[in-house]
């Protein structure tokens, strides 16, 4: 399995900062990596958000696997995201 060394909240937070700025998304920089580098700390706070509201899983998702490994997966996110 795969695991990422980045903080779910800081990926998510690149994520929204490259929706503003890269031209494939709905800014207009060709290469907008610089500016995601830059300004993801300040997406931080909707990061935040994401993570909080997906807590609970769907009824879909929760038959697809352990509704309580989810839950806590994402607890530990958001905990995780308070030291960025």
């Amino acid at each position: 399995m795969d695991v990422a060394t980045t903080a779910l909240a800081e990926r998510v937070a690149r994520a929204l900062a490259g929706l503003d700025h890269s031209a494939n998304a709905d800014g207009v920089e060709a290469s907008a990596s610089l500016s995601v580098d830059e300004t993801w700390r300040a997406y931080l706070e909707q990061a935040d958000a994401v993570l909080r509201t997906m807590r609970e899983p769907s009824e879909a998702m929760a038959r697809a696997g352990d509704a309580g490994v989810w839950s806590a997966m994402i607890e530990a996110a958001i905990v995780e995201s308070e030291s960025l």
